[in-house]
């Protein structure tokens, strides 16, 4: 489980990327966090079955499907792989289908909505390519953290431990309780 809040590192970092889309979130997992590998949807994306099927300990999954909302990128059976093989979690730019299984399931998954008819599998999709949606960079490597308040990129070589987010924390109470927020 993912021990920091995107709110927190948000707080901590202004050069934390927070994406401005409204994600929902499924699965079991409410929060999660890893380093990225992307997946571009194009006209088809054999390719996620094949990522899914690598071990994925430490690894977020980023579909980028142009928002398509009307068929589903992402399943319980490719929820189930993806489970098996250790992956954080899975983040969709479009929807995604099989919710009531998928909620059932050890992983975490964002996704713009639901859609009952799958997208096409046929094309190849590309992967580990740098994407952008929702005003933010998703580079492969990166590190992406996720909870219900939404999905948050750090900047290159950094991870939760290397922010002060305690400090952010604090000046955070220190405003809330009528004191005076610390200048960065």
């Amino acid at each position: 489980m993912n021990a920091f809040k995107t709110t927190d590192i948000c707080d901590a970092s202004a050069d934390a990327q927070a994406c401005e889309l409204p994600f929902l979130g499924f699965g079991r997992r409410r929060a999660f966090a890893g380093a990225i590998r992307t997946l571009r949807y194009q006209q088809g994306f054999r390719a996620v079955r094949d990522l899914l099927q690598q071990r994925g300990e430490g690894q977020v999954l980023v579909i980028d499907g142009g928002g398509l909302a009307w068929r589903a990128l992402f399943g319980d059976l490719m929820a189930g792989l993806a489970c098996r093989n250790g992956w954080e979690g899975v983040v969709v730019h479009g929807a995604i289908r099989d919710r009531a299984e998928i909620d059932g399931m050890e992983i975490g998954v964002k996704a713009l909505a639901t859609a009952p008819r799958r997208a096409d599998i046929g094309g190849p999709g590309e992967v580990d390519v740098p994407l952008r949606f929702g005003g933010v960079l998703f580079t492969p490597g990166a590190r992406l953290v996720a909870d219900d308040d939404g999905v948050v990129v750090l900047p290159p070589g950094l991870t939760e431990a290397d922010l002060a987010i305690a400090d952010a924390v604090a000046a955070t109470a220190a405003y809330a309780s009528g004191g005076v927020v610390p200048r960065s």
